[in-house]
Formats: C-alpha cells, structure tokens, sequence
C-alpha cells in the first residue's frame, strides 16, 4: 500500500498548496468570493462539474447500481438534468444580475424585503451539504488508513477548510479543476473499464443477474419522480451552484460551460451504474450497497491505481465539502450577519473595511461548526433529505416565480417560504424524513400560497420590476458596478 500511500498525500498535499496559491490572487470580495467573475470555459465546465458530482454521486451512484444495476444511475442523472436545464434556461439571465447570493437576486426581484427569511433557509441547506460531504471522509480514509472515524473526519473536513478559508473561490476553483482530472481518470478511464473486465464483460454480467438489473426503469418510476423533484428541481436553486454561476466571465460562458458539464454529469452517472453492477457480479453478498465502491477498488485494482482512484473518491468528496462550505458562509455573512448587524463601515471608495478578513473568517468559523457537527451525526441520508427538503419545498416556487412571472409579489414570496417550509417539516413529522409526501405536498403548498397570496396582494412596484429587468439583460452598468462592490442591501 506504500505506493497508494504515496499518491493519495501528494494528492493532499497539493490541495493545500493551491490553497496558497490562490490566497495570493483572493484581494477583494469579488476575487474571494466568485473568483473575479473571470472563469473562461474550461475551467467553469470543469469546476461545475466538479462540485455537483460528490461523494454521494460517486459512492453512492456506485452502490444504487448495485442494489438496482443500470436503473441505480438516475440520481446522478437528475442532477446532471438538473445542471442541464440551470445551463440553457436561466444561467444567462443569473450571470448577468451580478450578485453575490440568491437572496440578493430575490431582494432585487422583490424589492429588498426577501433575503433575511431565504438567507436562513439557504444557510440550513448549504451547512448540511457540507457536514454530509465532510462525513464522507470517513468512509474513504478508512479504507485507506483503517483510520478512527472521528480523526478521519478531522483530517479532510482540516484540509477542506484550510484553503477554503486561504483562498476562497480561487482555491476552490484551482482544487477543483485538479479533482475534475482525477475524478475523470480515475473513475471513468481506470475504474470503469476495470471492472467491467472483472466482471466477465457484459455478456458474463447480463448471465449472472436478474433481467431487471438491465431495465432503464427498474429503480421505480416514483422513486425516479422523487428524485427529479429533490434534484433537478435543486440544482436550479442551490446557492452552491449559483455561485458557481457566478464565477462565468460572461452569460455564453455560463450556457455553453454549464451545457458541457451537465453532459459529463449523465455520463459519470451511467458508470456510476456499471461499475456497481459489476461489483454485483463479483460481490453478490455485501451487507451494505454502499461499501460496493470501496470494496471493488481495495480488492480488485493493481498497484498505484487503487491510489489514484481513491484519490478520485476523494477528490469528489473534497469538491462538494469546499463548494458548500464557502456557499454556506457566503449566505452567513451576506444574507444573515451583515442584515442583522445592520450597516457596515465602508471606506471612502466605497468597499467595505477589509471584506475579504471577514469573509475568511466566516469560512474558517463555518467550517469549524461543520467538522464538530460531522462528528456527531450519524445518519447521513436523512440529514441531506432533509436539506434538500427545506431547499426544494420552501424556496424553488418563489426564485423561480421571481425569474419566470411578473406578478409575484414580495408578499407571495415569502408566504410561499413560510407555508412551504412548515409544511415539509409536519410532513416529515407524520410521514418520516424519507417519504415522498413531504416533498410533493410541500411543494404544492409552496406553489398554491405564491399564487393565490400574490395574486391577492399588491403588484411589485414598476420601478423595481423596471430595474430588475435591466439588471437581468446586463443595460445598468452602475448598477452591476456597485454589486461588484458591496452587497445589495435590504431596505426597511
């Protein structure tokens, strides 16, 4: 295992050394938080990739593929659906608003009365994003190291953090672009054709599993259902992806880089499918789906390989953990701390005293409360349900009622959070995290109370709607040019 060793701490090793790299060029607000909105199309397809295909998309794609054969691929699907549709829809129009958050675009829309109530919301999604990703540490250092659960998560949760909070989008962006490369060797050009191989072929996997294991439906057309409304509904609404979004140096970028990453997203996810059908076929008894991935990787790959996959499972894990915690503490200081406090100090030039100290601060501190809240929870599936819950249900009928109906009011708006979000957590309540009706009547209470509330309520003000559409076509550069220096702030 020396040489397995070996790769995965130059791997770390160098995570932390783009961390400091990328400190160097973090000097304003702009710079830390959205990487200067300067990302050409390369590097945007490749980071957004990146930070959307998990661990939960590569262990997790890989053990659905195992408990389901090739049907186990749709989770990873609907995310690059999802991906897909942000991409060609709206990610032009998100682009061009210049902001830093999602509750800054719904302020705009709405007239500054939205974000505090949205800014939590999106807070409780993106920390537990962050704490499923940094719990995944767990599973892949101890396939490594036989390492204690607790110190394993410690040690990646400690890296992430570290040039997270050194250099933020331009470390993460610069770590993500090297994970894009290792997660793309490593999975789909070793470990995917690898086990096939293992398996006998495809002829020998079709011989030895049930026919169902080949049907493109056969994980269940509800369970399909759930996951397009979870996750494709989802990567149209997540700060974590917008602000991404953000980083485009112009709207083509932004379509065209999203397209890109979107299409590799269903392609990772069809061999997240294989490869579990394959370990199928070589470990037909595992007690836990889950453990497929790690399991055909240890036993089955040579050399030197089984470390630059592993460094592959890593490297998606290390992805998700960095986007989310940056987002998280982006919405922390942006949407809740600065309203909160109130108005900031602001030098003569208008940029708030040393924002870039203070946005690092806020990495470091989330990222400290991620670590001990990874620690201490144990179920992992339902602390993401139940974020993705809150996201979807309380927050996708009011962004996109905001980007796509000129009637929606602030009023409907932030009924439609309340009612939304209640009504996922009593349906979570009476029905369990993990059942389907807190998601599907949640949303339709999300979607019901938006409607009828704005319809019953004043329009939005014509001036507001007037400048929301000039920020949305890219016409008010003094606009665009004071969100690149300060956030937008809530009015009384």
């Amino acid at each position: 295992m020396a040489v397995d060793y070996a790769v995965i701490v130059v791997y770390l090793a160098g995570m932390l050394a783009m961390g400091w790299w990328g400190m160097r060029r973090a000097k304003s607000k702009s710079e830390f938080l959205v990487a200067g909105r300067r990302l050409g199309p390369s590097m945007y397809s490749g980071t957004m990739a990146a930070i959307v295909l998990g661990g939960a998309s590569t262990i997790g794609g890989v053990g659905l593929g195992y408990k389901y054969g090739l049907s186990g691929a749709w989770m990873v699907f609907t995310i690059g659906l999802g991906l897909l549709a942000l991409s060609i829809f709206f990610s032009a129009r998100i682009a061009r608003l210049k902001v830093y958050t999602v509750s800054e675009m719904l302020d705009l829309r709405y007239g500054g009365r939205a974000g505090l109530i949205t800014g939590v919301v999106m807070w409780a999604y993106t920390l537990m994003l962050a704490v499923t990703s940094t719990i995944a540490y767990a599973t892949i250092f101890d396939v490594l190291f036989d390492m204690n659960r607790t110190v394993a998560i410690i040690l990646g949760g400690s890296i992430v953090v570290a040039y997270s909070t050194l250099g933020g989008m331009w470390s993460i962006t610069l770590t993500d672009m090297v994970q894009f490369v290792v997660k793309t060797i490593g999975v789909l050009l070793l470990l995917l054709p690898i086990a096939v191989v293992k398996a006998g072929g495809f002829a020998e996997m079709k011989a030895q599993l049930p026919t169902e294991y080949f049907a493109p439906f056969g994980i269940g057309g509800e369970t399909i259902f759930t996951y397009v409304l979870i996750y494709t509904f989802g990567m149209l609404i997540g700060q974590d992806i917008w602000q991404r979004v953000f980083t485009a140096r112009d709207d083509k970028v932004a379509r065209w880089g999203g397209t890109v990453a979107g299409t590799y997203c269903l392609a990772y996810a069809l061999a997240g499918a294989v490869i579990g059908t394959a370990a199928k076929v070589l470990y037909p008894n595992l007690a836990n789906a889950d453990d497929a991935f790690a399991t055909i990787v240890k036993d089955e790959l040579p050399l030197g390989v089984r470390g630059l996959v592993l460094a592959a499972a890593l490297a998606a894990v290390m992805s998700t953990s960095s986007g989310a915690l940056i987002a998280c503490a982006t919405v922390a200081n942006n949407d809740i701390w600065q309203r909160l406090r109130g108005a900031v100090t602001r030098r003569a030039d208008g940029e708030a005293h040393d924002e870039v100290k203070g946005n690092r601060m806020f990495i470091l501190v989330m990222g400290i409360a991620v670590i001990a809240i990874a620690i201490a929870l144990n179920n992992v599936v339902e602390a993401l349900t139940v974020a993705y819950n809150l996201l979807v249900g309380g927050l996708l009928v009011p962004i996109l009622g905001g980007l796509l109906w000129k009637r929606g009011t602030v009023h409907g708006a932030l009924s439609s959070v309340v009612v939304g979000g209640v009504a996922v957590i009593a349906l979570m309540w009476k029905f369990g995290i993990l059942a389907n009706e807190p998601i599907y009547y949640g949303l339709l209470a999300s979607l019901v109370t938006y409607v009828v509330v704005s319809l019953a309520t004043r329009p939005t003000d014509e001036a507001i709607l007037a400048n929301w559409r000039e920020r949305l076509a890219g016409r008010d550069p003094e606009a665009g040019q004071r969100t690149e220096q300060e956030p937008v702030p809530a009015t009384p």
